[in-house]
Parts: structure tokens; sequence; C-alpha cells
């Protein structure tokens, strides 16, 4: 049996991208299998009695050395914001190829701290900043310092000592571009030294923590539990900024979108599922609910989307468990036929993603094909006719083409870039000014534009000659001759309307970073947990595929 992709026309759509979860694909996950078997150490480690000073990890294989360099500094409480304007923070991070030297590790002390505004080299790779969740952490401090465990409940609630509120890389602020290590096989696949940095950050809130309780009392302190450590993240302040990045990078959002997808139609194309992947399948599925039932958030949005989910995920529980039988054939294709005809888009992509769990020969192969060489795909076939370009946009925008944008509601917002905030913002096209220096993200307008000016255009009239006379559609005649190729390069919907819930396009990426406890704190920006249930690095050589769901709180 065959089993067809599903339509992208479906799959884009935002209210279902934002429902997807983490999977095995996810990047954390994927990151942490590949430097299973590095040497990790921890190189430097030189605070003071507060926690406040410079330490070194390093990962390290045959000739080759990835080390984190961290600063933690003294911070006013008055100065502490997870807003990108901020200039101070607890700590401040930058991931450095090679071994630092003394004076490597100088220079960097004097700019890292800048973040933004300080000067960097090709020799660091990314760069990220992190505040401590004061309450935790003093609690954490406190309660080690007087020879006791912390609080579960709170730090259950938490998840994490500290949260990152920027991780930058490729070439910002003088960081490596990505020309001078792309052809590195072990950080390939996406965002490699992004995971790599937080994951060093997790084990540096760990160490800190101890550190500052043993001084605090250094006879009767007693180190975090190593069970508890295994249980925390890091956390994340995620706003409007990672939004342009999925619509800026189709061939790359397409090569994610395509692997979970071929995952999903490869694993409905099993004819004989084993016993024990129908077993792992079911564990997994069951313990995960812990997972979901550990988020606390504020957010009457999010706490609907949470009660929806649990009431789903029982209900395809009992059915699992009491109606359906295994040992029939193609069993995954029937359970994800149920699926789409008895429960909604946020348990359907959450049962799609634990799918995956038992199928390492599946998901690891597609695990590289998530890259993209995205300059590849840049320039415009300028032989190509009028013709040709205006049948793709009825193939493969048919939604997009519907919409009228002459209503107010379908043009009702508009994207630019805050001078005060300094990253992407929302506003209302019609309350609020600045819409002439609207960012080019409105991609389903402009591809109604396009097939508008097309359709007047002469059939055999070549792409360069209709350029010539329309050169402000150049962008959106390149995307729709990159989704001729990719499928799912393109979110089919309106990113201007009314109607639009952008977080849903950040918890499309954060999915795919791996990302838990989703947090809104508003329909524009959340808070998230990283390597929550991860193990430690000293733990790495045992690893456990299946981690994220045997020790989450």
């Amino acid at each position: 049996m065959e089993v067809e992709l599903r339509n992208p026309n479906v799959v884009m759509k935002l209210s279902r991208l934002g429902s997807f979860h983490q999977s095995k694909l996810s990047f954390l996950r994927s990151f942490l299998k590949e430097f299973k078997d590095w040497e990790y150490k921890r190189d430097l480690f030189e605070l003071n009695e507060f926690g406040y000073g410079t330490a070194v990890y390093s990962f390290k294989k045959d000739f080759r050395v990835y080390s984190l360099i961290c600063f933690a500094n003294e911070l006013n409480e008055k100065e502490r914001s997870d807003r990108v304007i901020a200039t101070k923070w607890d700590a401040a991070f930058v991931l450095y190829d090679g071994v630092p030297s003394k004076k490597d590790i100088d220079r960097l002390k004097k700019e890292v701290p800048k973040q933004e505004v300080g000067r960097l080299s090709y020799k660091e790779l990314t760069l990220s900043r992190a505040n401590k969740s004061v309450r935790v952490f003093d609690h954490v401090v406190k309660r080690l310092s007087e020879g006791n465990q912390p609080d579960i409940d709170l730090l259950s609630k938490v998840g994490y000592l500290y949260r990152t509120t920027a991780v930058y890389g490729s070439g910002k602020f003088g960081l490596a571009d990505r020309f001078r290590i792309k052809n590195r096989k072990e950080i390939y696949g996406p965002f490699r030294l992004e995971m790599m940095l937080v994951y060093f950050v997790r084990q540096f809130t760990f160490d800190q923590v101890n550190h500052v309780a043993k001084h605090l009392n250094p006879r009767k302190s007693v180190s975090l539990d190593i069970e508890i450590c295994r249980n925390l993240g890091i956390g994340n302040s995620t706003g409007l900024g990672m939004a342009p990045f999925i619509v800026n990078h189709p061939t790359l959002l397409n090569n994610w979108i395509y692997a979970r997808e071929t995952a999903l139609k490869n694993i409905r194309e099993i004819k004989d599922v084993k016993i024990e992947d129908k077993e792992l399948f079911k564990i997994c599925l069951k313990k995960s609910i812990k997972n979901i039932t550990s988020w606390n958030t504020d957010s009457e949005f999010q706490q609907r989307k949470i009660k929806s989910l649990l009431k789903d995920l029982n209900k395809f529980i009992q059915f699992i468990d009491n109606e359906f039988d295994f040992s029939k054939t193609f069993p995954f294709n029937s359970i994800y036929l149920w699926t789409e005809e008895n429960l909604g888009e946020e348990c359907i992509e959450y049962i799609v993603s634990m799918m995956m769990e038992p199928f390492d020969y599946i998901v690891n192969p597609l695990i590289n094909q998530m890259s993209s060489e995205e300059e590849k795909y840049f320039n415009i076939p300028t032989d190509r006719t009028v013709k040709e370009l205006r049948e793709i946009l009825e193939k493969k925008y048919p939604e997009i083409l519907k919409i009228d944008f002459s209503k107010k509601e379908n043009n009702q917002n508009f994207w630019f870039i805050s001078k005060n905030k300094e990253e992407p913002r929302l506003a209302d096209r019609f309350e609020e000014k600045g819409s002439d220096l609207e960012q080019p993200l409105a991609i389903a307008r402009d591809i109604k534009k396009l097939y508008e000016a097309l359709s007047i255009s002469k059939n055999s009239s070549t792409i360069d000659k209709f350029l010539a006379t329309n050169n402000n559609l150049r962008h959106v005649v390149r995307r729709a001759f990159i989704i001729e190729k990719f499928p799912y390069s393109e979110i089919q919907d309106n990113t201007i309307g009314q109607s639009i819930i952008p977080i849903d396009m950040l918890r499309l990426k954060l999915s795919f970073f791996g990302a838990l406890k989703f947090d809104p704190r508003s329909d524009k920006w959340l808070r998230i947990c990283m390597f929550q249930g991860a193990p430690l690095p000293e733990e790495l050589k045992n690893y456990d595929a299946h981690w994220v769901y045997n020790s989450l709180n």
C-alpha cells in the first residue's frame, strides 16, 4: 500500500502548524543523539562566592573541539529585563571554535557581555545571554545551603533556573559566517551550535547554584540532586522576532516539514508492526501526558488548547486500549485516519509526533535532510513563461488566490521593525502609523498581486520581460518557482489578516527546536522550556532516545 503525502494546502495552514509538537526530528533531541559520544569537560570554573566570574565547558572528538565560555555578572534587579533592547543580563555566553587561550577569554570578557554592541570574530560561533528566574534560583540556593533539596512543586511549575533571551549565530555581530563551518559533518543538521550552547548553559546553571550554596554554608550545604537537575531545562522568552524566519527561509521550512510528512507517510505504510514497537508507542504516549499536565500558564488561549488536547488524548488512548487491533495490516494508517475523523488538529499533530518514537530506521535518515543550501534556489528561471508561472500559482496557492484583499479584514495588519524595541512587530494598518515601513512578509497578498499582474500579461511572454515592468513582484516570483520544487515551503495562510494568531508561527519553529511547556504571555510572545528531562553531560554515553518521556515533571 502506498500512502500519499499530506496535502500542503492542509498541513501549511497556520492553525495546523501551530499545533505541532516536539518529536524525534526536533533539533535538541537529534543534537544530543549525535553528540552523545563526544568527550565532555568543564575546563574552567572561576566564580566568586556570589557566583560571578568565568566558566568554560567543552565537547571534544578527534581533532574537533567546541567550547562554551560563560560570563556571570552581578545585576541590579531594576536592570533585569527579557527584552531584546536590554543592555545587561545575569550571564552572557559565546560558543568558541576550538580551545580558547587566556588571551581569548580576556578579549571576550570585554566584548561578550556587550552582546550586540560587542566586537566578535570568526572564531566565535554563537552568542547568547540569559537571566535568572530569581525566585527559583534564590529558593534553590537557600534550600541547598541548609542541607535540603528544593521544593519540587515550585521547580515543576517553572522548569528552569535561567531563561535565555536571545541566541545568535550565522555571522551576526562578527560571529563566524555559515560558509566557514557548513561542511562540518557533525554540525550539518539545523541549529546544532545553538542547541549545543543552550545545553552547556543548562549545565552551568546547575554548577553555579551548587557553587553559591556551598559558599553560603560550606559545612552544611548539599548539591542539587541529579534527578532534580535532569528535570530542569533552560527557559526561553520568544517574541515575534522568530516569525519572519519561517517566511524568509522557504526551502529550509520545506525540508523541516517534508521530513515530518515523509516520516508519517512511511510509518503509515508499515504493513505489520512489531509487538515491541506497538508497546513503545503506547508507553511513550501515556508517559507524555505528564508533560502536558505540567504546563503552567495563565493564558486562557493556551489553557483551552491544553484542555482540548487532554480530552482528545484520553479519548485516543481509550480507543487504542479498548477498540483497536494492532494485529491488523497497516495499523498506523488506520490510526491516523481515525484521528482525522475524531480529533482536533492539536491532538492529531501530537499523535503524529508520537508515532515516530519506535522507528529510528525511518526517522534517522530524514534528520540529515533537514538543512538547506538556500542560495542554490535564489536565481529566477527568467526563460520560463508567464503561462507557466500562472499555472504554478493556480496549482500551489489555490486557497490564497481566493482571498479578497480589498476587504479590510484581509488587509488588517502590517509587519514592521520597531525602532524602540529593535525587533519585528505586528500593527493594525487602520489604527496605527508606519505602514509605509511595512516588511515584505505579506506573501499571500503579494501572490495575489502577482496573479493579477500575470492575468493581464501575454501567455508566451518570458519572465525576464514580465519583471522588467513588475520588478516589485520579483520576491514572490522567486517564491513561486521555489514552491514548484518544494511543496511545503509556504505558509498557506494570510499573515496580515484580522484573524491571524502570530503565536502559531512561533509554535511551529519552536516545535522543531524541541520546546516544551508552551506558555503564551499574549498572542505575540511566549515562554518555553528546552532540554527538560534531558540526560546530563556525564550521562550521554548511556543515551536513552526516549528521555523526553522518562523524567518530566
